[in-house]
């Protein structure tokens, strides 16, 4: 058994590997045609064409300041109101988990259109305002949930120490709450960060083509026909995730106890 275990774990590692081998092999040659096994010529001058295009900088910069924007706001309104649906019982509470629930699995063409009219009416569409807003619509769930989680494990008398010893509020929430809740702040941003990072319908719909993030080039690259522009659009689409979820793993490393000690 422990050997057929290590055997799907290897063949899972390959199958989620294989795209992302298959993109750098596309993405670092020319002339690669069927039957051909292997590539005839590997070249880098397509990664370092991409590379030098404006648009492709510009992209990359604003998905960046885009996500991380997402990913703070989504955090700083969902805390409240994981606090509060994690640690407190009241009337109402199954119904506001369904409205948070709601974003998730109601169809995302469904939501982007009925958006889109809303900002319409705003002002909002075609904006960078607007783009993050309704980045904000899938998001939000996630860090609600996920530290919602968080604080049904949360224990207030760490707070109520603080506060009799002397501490101010904010004292006690920068050095006690979230340093105890690092690790689940820490995957909420996460999961805030790739939902605003990969989406593509909310910002064409809202942003109307006046807002161009890495999926919108990464699509129209695709929709072009050219592998090899494609694939190197996807991996430079891909390192920035790759960059947060290795720092997040690192973050996690340190366990919640060790965290406890450092108080």
């Amino acid at each position: 058994m422990t050997r057929l275990s290590q055997i799907g774990r290897w063949a899972l590692y390959l199958l989620l590997a294989a795209p992302l081998a298959l993109f750098a092999v596309y993405a670092f040659s020319t002339r690669w045609f069927f039957p051909q096994l292997l590539p005839a010529e590997w070249t880098s001058a397509t990664l370092a064409r991409v590379l030098g295009d404006g648009r492709v900088i510009s992209a990359l910069r604003d998905s960046v300041a885009m996500a991380g924007g997402v990913s703070l706001l989504a955090m700083v309104i969902g805390y409240p109101a994981a606090r509060v649906l994690g640690l407190r019982q009241f009337r109402g509470r199954n119904a506001a988990w369904l409205v948070l629930f709601l974003p998730t699995v109601v169809p995302p063409l469904a939501v982007g259109m009925g958006l889109n009219i809303l900002f319409l009416q705003l002002g909002l569409a075609g904006t960078l305002a607007g783009v993050m807003l309704a980045h904000l619509v899938p998001a939000l769930p996630y860090v609600v949930f996920t530290l919602a989680g968080a604080f049904a494990r949360y224990d207030e008398n760490y707070e109520f120490q603080a506060l009799v010893l002397g501490a101010s509020p904010a004292r006690t929430f920068w050095s006690v709450s979230l340093r105890l809740l690092a690790p689940s702040l820490v995957v909420a941003g996460l999961f805030a960060f790739l939902i605003s990072w990969s989406q593509y319908l909310l910002t064409l719909l809202i942003g109307s083509g006046r807002i161009i993030t890495l999926p919108v080039l990464l699509f129209s690259a695709a929709a072009g026909g050219n592998p090899a522009t494609t694939a190197a659009l996807a991996l430079i689409f891909l390192a920035p995730p790759l960059v947060i979820i290795a720092a997040t793993a690192r973050q996690l490393n340190q366990r919640p106890g060790d965290i406890r000690e450092q108080l």
